[in-house]
């Protein structure tokens, strides 16, 4: 019942929240420029921009509770935040997402939402045992808020569930073999009702049907999902170094390291002539314009945004506050444009199998990833696709070495960290 009514205020701020983080941004590259007489912001533009994000991000890190949040190099956490922590996570993220980090805003909103249900659980006082609750609460708390930027309770649901860890090392074990058998399973089905021409009882309540896969499709989706989930996995990497590199001094290196990520948007509009928002931001815009008119990016641009957004995603990853999931599914997304032209291959597929391999190999919640591409996409038909590439990818991510662990960052107001490493993520090797 709690859990039920906590939702309503919760997920009412939420939306708020993301309102402010929208309306900021367009404040800053749409609106701002135009003041200036400027059509579109220039190249330069995120250079003051990200580096402002980086001294307000670095003063939360080193003076607030609860740093911020939870470094995003190190996945998605639901648990460890208090109410006390709110006030630097929702300052964190309107500093460094508007401002141009290559980060999405999901992160904050499971703290947001986490740390909300805490206090409102302290304000009514309601019991706070068994010890479980805590985590039950905040658990409801956070999927009621990262609901209102995936449009769906099922994601938000599956989502929280695996960065959760229910089930533990056996859900993995399990889901895994199920996923891929799955999939191989689908594609072979498909393949004989459609070659053949034999029927067999299925569901089907006569909608139409979008352009079946092909042998291309599925061969070319593998080894599209090897490929981006290898290279997602090396940006990971460098963003976990990126947070030792910060951690030895957070203030000055977090500034340092906001500033080269908007770099790479400067030379990125340099090179390309395009807007240097397309590197500086989560993507989440881009890839709907990327989805309706592929044809405005050609490969020179796509080559460049990915080399560029990939560099400013691991400096964000390990520097700035917000969420892995909306640039790694941009990634994806150009990957896969990129890769749609050869020979058997569709944009669509492409699209799908770089998008699942890409989200895969960043937040390693293979069940998450194959939801939240499946239902962005409505294309069941490149369901089998998205299975084989999540699967491939994490796969893959999980046999290469890990990169350091990262370390906890000073407490606030200065003083030395605790001993020991930080603790692995859920969502990490399990």
């Amino acid at each position: 019942m709690f859990s039920a009514v906590i939702g309503i205020p919760v997920s009412f701020l939420a939306f708020w929240f993301l309102v402010a983080l929208h309306e900021l941004q367009r404040l800053l590259w749409q609106v701002l420029p135009g003041q200036f007489g400027l059509q579109a912001p220039p190249w330069w533009w995120p250079l003051p921009l990200l580096t402002l994000a980086g001294a307000i991000v670095g003063l939360v890190v080193t003076r607030l509770p609860g740093r911020g949040g939870h470094v995003p190099a190190g996945g998605l956490h639901t648990g460890g935040l208090t109410p006390s922590a709110l006030p630097g996570v929702v300052l964190a993220a309107l500093a460094a997402l508007p401002l141009g980090a290559v980060l999405g805003p999901e992160a904050p909103l499971i703290a947001f939402g986490g740390g909300l249900a805490l206090l409102f659980r302290d304000l009514v006082r309601t019991p706070a045992t068994p010890p479980q609750s805590n985590a039950l609460v905040g658990a409801a708390g956070s999927a009621a808020a990262i609901a209102t930027i995936f449009g769906n309770p099922v994601v938000a649901g599956v989502l929280l569930m695996e960065v959760a860890g229910v089930g533990g090392p056996q859900l993995f074990a399990v889901m895994l073999p199920a996923l891929l058998a799955s999939g191989v399973g689908d594609i072979v089905f498909t393949g004989f009702g459609r070659w053949t021409g034999l029927k067999t009882s299925h569901l089907d309540i006569g909608l139409p049907r979008p352009p079946t896969l092909d042998a291309g499709d599925v061969v070319w989706g593998v080894l599209l999902g090897l490929v981006v989930g290898l290279a997602v996995h090396l940006i990971v990497t460098g963003g976990k170094a990126a947070a030792v590199f910060v951690s030895r001094r957070p203030l000055p290196h977090t500034v340092l390291c906001a500033l080269a990520a908007g770099a790479c948007a400067a030379v990125y509009a340099l090179a390309t002539g395009r807007t240097p928002e397309e590197v500086a931001s989560s993507g989440q815009t881009a890839l709907a314009q990327m989805a309706a008119d592929p044809h405005l990016w050609p490969a020179g641009a796509l080559v460049a945004v990915l080399l560029c957004k990939g560099a400013g995603y691991a400096l964000c990853l390990g520097s700035l506050r917000g969420g892995p999931i909306f640039p790694s599914l941009f990634l994806g997304g150009a990957a896969g444009l990129l890769a749609a032209p050869l020979p058997g291959f569709g944009v669509v597929p492409a699209m799908a199998a770089g998008m699942a391999a890409a989200t895969a190999a960043a937040m390693r919640l293979p069940v998450s990833s194959v939801v939240l591409v499946v239902l962005l996409l409505g294309n069941v038909e490149s369901v089998p696709v998205v299975v084989l590439a999540v699967v491939v990818a994490f796969v893959a991510a999980e046999l290469l070495p890990q990169g350091p662990d990262i370390p906890p960052l000073p407490p606030p107001g200065g003083g030395r960290p605790p001993a020991g490493r930080a603790p692995r993520p859920a969502s990490s090797r399990p």
